[in-house]
């Protein structure tokens, strides 16, 4: 069994090879995907989509060396090198297996936040199985490698990036005197690379070889969490009083994160617990209070967990299956077991829940390890079932087909949306085939958004339109451009008067609010010289074959030689004067609207 209070800084002096062995296993690490991702000059990055193996063989190289790092001792070192090599080649094979994009969205995808959250909880668990030299996980073993290693993760890139401030400062320094090689070497990507690699690396190895000082670091982090245990705890308890009070109904209006913030609360409680429980009997916190704190979060996380429950239940109910739903659902699965887990342990060991609550730990973290590893995969595909029960949904007609999210199918749903998109084009159904169509080949979200929006606005502009000097149909191309905010907007409420006449090639659209307005303001004093008419100026529209288009104000045309000839005699001459010329104008019971055009 580890001892955890080691201090390391008396170990063999050969065994001080260690922060320089990871430096250069950093710096190998961090250039060598430096080379792989970054096909540019070395001074500016190449926004060219990158091979998909690239990116695999880079998340390889990350993964492996960290997980060397992290797990390397000079007592069993041949096992750390085998597990870095197999926790590496599984990462970079699981990115392969997905069939990444080429490029850097897909790690917003929660497959991947699920493979690292499986590594992360495989590492202590090699950590202790390495120290036990056998298949066996003491708890206090691997809580405290676990705790370590959170520790350790930020302590290093907090050395990290004092390291480049520190460059840059002296980048600076040298400028001063004209030399520029320290700003320009910084300058070059494989340079940052390698010495944001050999930081890290050397950190890492300078902090392992000093247990007592990163042991008592995550002591100091532990005791000030549990301070904050009876905090939330009487929190999560007042909430749940008040439930019974406001009513479930509440939570649904006042949000639609409900579940993201229970799930957060869970997450919170867990941690917290956790950090007054300890590693062991002897690690836990003795204060009455915090040890009250810890059991008020063990007893609030599985109503929290029912609750959200209930929350991705009415959403999945209303809305269907989406990849995020899917994960919020599998989420709340895995909080349930653990407020399952901790109140059973509080039921049946009272004030000693924690003697049961620590193996449970244990128990669910080779779960959930297991589980997230699963999920890593391609083999359960959340897009292919949420593109299934959306496709049912719109073809049974549960949703209209201009309510249907299209962009979530042509954006959030992978291949399988893209081809059910595909497939939907040919619908029987007409209006599902245009929309369909429509949103196919856009290349961004608001695109698609955009679509099913002007069809309702299209919808709600036919009843607000009046049409003049008789109420005829108006031709879709025309209505379509009607909605835009230069003629009768998307206001609901505020009616549009058209003018145009059967066949005619020429419209004009004022939104009667504006006339309204005009209809009540009182000219003052201070605003004799001011008119409302630029707040009122039409929108016209001309058809240009087959489209209408909004003309904007007219422009003076460019002048022919012969008129600028005359324009240069006329400059000469002082020949200036003023002419009363013809001009359209629109009108209305005889007022002129607007200002003159042509």
């Amino acid at each position: 069994m580890a001892d955890w209070d080691l201090d390391r800084e008396g170990a063999e002096p050969a065994w001080r090879l260690r922060p320089t062995i990871l430096a250069v296993v950093g710096t190998v690490a961090a250039v060598a995907i430096q080379q792989l991702l970054d096909r540019g000059s070395g001074r500016s990055y190449n926004l060219a989509p990158l091979e998909n193996w690239r990116i695999a063989l880079s998340i390889a190289v990350g993964t492996g060396a960290m997980a060397f790092g992290f797990g390397m001792e000079r007592m069993r070192l041949l096992w750390a090198a085998v597990f870095a090599l197999l926790t590496g080649a599984v990462a970079g094979l699981i990115y392969y297996w997905n069939g990444g994009h080429s490029g850097w969205d897909d790690f917003g995808d929660w497959r991947y936040a699920s493979l690292f959250l499986s590594i992360a909880i495989a590492v202590p668990l090699f950590q202790t199985a390495r120290d036990e030299g056998a298949w066996r996980f003491p708890y206090r073993d691997v809580h405290g490698h676990a705790w370590t290693n959170v520790v350790l993760w930020f302590a290093c890139w907090v050395f990290v990036g004092v390291v480049f401030l520190l460059a840059w400062l002296l980048a600076a320094l040298f400028d001063l005197i004209g030399l520029h090689v320290v700003r320009e070497m910084l300058e070059r990507h494989w340079f940052s690379a390698a010495l944001a690699g050999a930081a890290f690396g050397g950190a890492l190895g300078l902090f392992r070889e000093r247990d007592r000082v990163v042991r008592l670091l995550q002591r100091v982090v532990t005791a000030v969490l549990a301070v904050l245990a009876p905090v939330l705890g009487v929190g999560l308890l007042l909430f749940l009083v008040a439930l019974p009070f406001t009513g479930l109904g509440a939570l649904w209006e006042a949000t639609k994160s409900t579940t993201p913030i229970l799930l957060s609360c869970v997450i919170g409680a867990l941690i917290l617990a956790n950090a007054v429980i300890g590693n062991g009997e002897e690690e836990e916190v003795a204060n009455p209070l915090l040890r009250w704190g810890a059991m008020a979060l063990g007893l609030a996380m599985l109503p929290l967990c029912v609750i959200a429950a209930i929350a991705t239940g009415l959403r999945i109910d209303q809305h269907g299956f989406t990849p995020d739903r899917l994960w919020a659902l599998i989420f709340v699965i895995l909080a349930t077991v653990y407020g399952v887990a901790y109140l059973v342990s509080l039921v049946l060991g009272r004030t000693g829940w924690a003697a049961l609550a620590r193996p449970a730990n244990l128990r669910i973290a080779f779960i959930v390890a297991a589980l997230a590893l699963f999920l890593a995969t391609p083999i359960l595909s959340f897009n292919a079932i949420s593109t299934a029960d959306q496709i049912a949904r719109l073809e049974s007609g549960r949703i209209a087909a201009d309510k249907f999210d299209w962009a979530a199918l042509a954006f959030d749903f992978g291949d399988p949306g893209k081809a059910a998109l595909k497939r939907l084009a040919g619908s029987k159904n007409g209006a599902i085939a245009a929309l369909a169509r429509a949103a196919s080949g856009k290349e961004g979200r608001w695109q698609v958004d955009r679509i099913t929006s002007e069809a309702r606005e299209v919808d709600a502009l036919t009843k607000r339109l009046r049409v003049l000097p008789a109420a005829i149909p108006v031709p879709e191309a025309l209505r379509n451009e009607l909605t835009s905010w230069d003629g009768c907007g998307d206001n609901d409420k505020d009616p549009c008067i058209l003018l145009y006449t059967q066949g005619a090639a020429e419209a004009f659209a004022l939104r009667a609010s504006c006339l309204e307005e005009m209809t009540t303001q009182e000219p003052s004093a201070d605003k004799l010289n001011m008119t409302v008419s630029a707040q009122c100026d039409e929108a016209r529209y001309r058809l240009v074959g087959s489209e209408w288009k909004l003309l904007g104000d007219d422009k003076t045309p460019p002048l022919d030689p012969a008129q600028r000839e005359a324009l240069k005699a006329g400059l000469a001459a002082g020949n200036v004067e003023v002419r009363t010329v013809p001009s359209r104008r629109l009108y209305v019971g005889g007022v002129p609207v607007g200002a003159p055009f042509e």
